[in-house]
């Protein structure tokens, strides 16, 4: 039988200082012209040229009907891109992706909204782009209407509608579709938590419908549960293509190597800077201060550790630190600016050193990655937890307490000892 997604070699280059023939769409290419745009020279007069960045480097694989396939990888590892190629959003530079089938996109939700348009003809609207025809849109608009929440709004305008409000009923149409590909980009981010998990059950019905899924996301846990084969990308290329998705994914989560790395330095690893500031060093500390590349066991503290230099300051401004376990679990955030305005820590223009302690007793036996936490407050990341390139990581063996009774790692995600009395 054969496959019913088959990638040969797709490769996607870009041009980064906008020299030379980098255009996707004919909108870009007229807007280039209209707009006169100079040719950059170097220090001799010079032409520059043009430098390239490849998205997609040479990526190739089958998928066959009915898998549901889970696409992992950092920021910047061609996820998305791939799936704009397997969507004919964009063309590829090399290679050819062949597609058996009826494709459906849920690549940016809400895309074709109208906001002019009353919900009700924003479902037909948005609909017809996403493919289906007018009767089919028909036949499932009460279940449409029902699964997003907004029955009560639905001859209402859309530029009434709050963000979450418009993000249901765009994933509500999007989800109703009966393709048989369907390619899938992160939309289980949308809405509250209870639509998330209705999002969540949506998706596991495509998949034991038998229908072919490309599903590329960040939280894991969704990826774990609902695909039987991971694709990992990294810097454009196939990193792993494995049916062993929990192995596959423990080590995306944990690291490649499976050392325990306690530092990221700007100098080794890479640097993150911005307007604001430009990290230095993140790492975790043992309790002389020293870094922490080493299993440590349950009755010990440890420290988390930012150095950075500061730049601009606003009290939007945050820093801290998320700890996720071995399935993709945040088992807690800690950011600067979670007491209240009075005891947060004083920070300056120029270098600055961050420090926090995470106390003894309370991690459970496990690998855990900690990633660097930034961010100005309601505005936007900097290093967003579970998507950022700053991690380390840190193993708990033993000393989980002195009782008798407790010998081995105890069910849930944390293992405090408490205090108890009796009266």
């Amino acid at each position: 039988m054969s496959p019913i997604i088959s990638v040969n070699g797709i490769g996607k280059r870009y041009q980064l200082n906008g020299s030379g023939p980098g255009h996707d769409t004919l909108r870009d290419l007229l807007a280039s012209v209209f707009k006169g745009k100079k040719i950059d020279a170097d220090q001799s007069g010079q032409p520059s040229q043009p430098r390239e960045f490849w998205a997609l480097n040479d990526v190739s694989f089958d998928v066959n009907e009915g898998e549901v396939v889970g696409i992992i990888g950092r920021n910047g590892a061609g996820k998305s891109t791939l799936l704009k190629v397997l969507s004919q959003i964009t063309t590829p530079t090399s290679g050819e992706a062949i597609l058996n089938g009826r494709v459906g996109s849920l690549l940016e939700v809400g895309t074709g909204f109208h906001p002019e348009l009353t919900g009700r003809e924003n479902v037909f609207f948005n609909g017809t782009i996403l493919g289906l025809r007018k009767h089919e849109i028909k036949a499932r608009f009460d279940e449409i209407v029902a699964f997003s929440g907004v029955e009560g709004f639905i001859d209402t305008p859309i530029k009434r509608y709050s963000s979450g409000m418009k993000m249901r009923l765009a994933f509500s149409v999007a989800a109703h579709l009966e393709p048989e590909i369907m390619i899938i980009d992160e939309v289980l981010a949308v809405g509250d938590v209870d639509f998330q998990n209705k999002c969540l059950g949506k998706m596991r019905d495509v998949a034991s419908a038998g229908r072919t899924v490309l599903f590329v996301s960040h939280n894991m846990n969704a990826v774990m549960q609902l695909c039987s084969r991971i694709i990992w990308m990294e810097r454009g290329r196939l990193k792993a293509d494995s049916t062993d998705v929990q192995e596959t994914c423990a080590r995306y989560l944990m690291g490649e190597d499976g050392k325990l790395q306690g530092f990221h330095s700007a100098d080794v690893h890479g640097p993150l800077d911005c307007d604001f500031f430009s990290l230095k060093t993140f790492r975790l500390t043992d309790m002389a201060g020293e870094t922490l590349d080493h299993p440590i066991p349950g009755n010990r503290e440890f420290g988390v550790e930012i150095d950075l230099d500061i730049h601009r300051l606003s009290p939007l401004l945050n820093f801290g630190c998320v700890v996720i376990d071995e399935h993709g679990q945040h088992v807690f955030w800690s950011v600067t600016t979670d007491k209240d305005a009075e005891n947060w820590p004083e920070l300056k223009i120029g270098h600055n050193t961050i420090r926090t302690t995470i106390p003894a007793h309370f991690l459970n036996e496990g690998r855990y990655r900690v990633d660097f936490f930034a961010s100005l407050h309601g505005q936007g990341w900097f290093s967003e937890p579970g998507n950022t390139p700053v991690s380390v990581f840190l193993q708990v063996s033993g000393g989980l307490s002195p009782s008798p009774y407790w010998r081995a790692r105890r069910p849930g995600i944390v293992a405090p000892v408490l205090d108890w009395v009796a009266d």
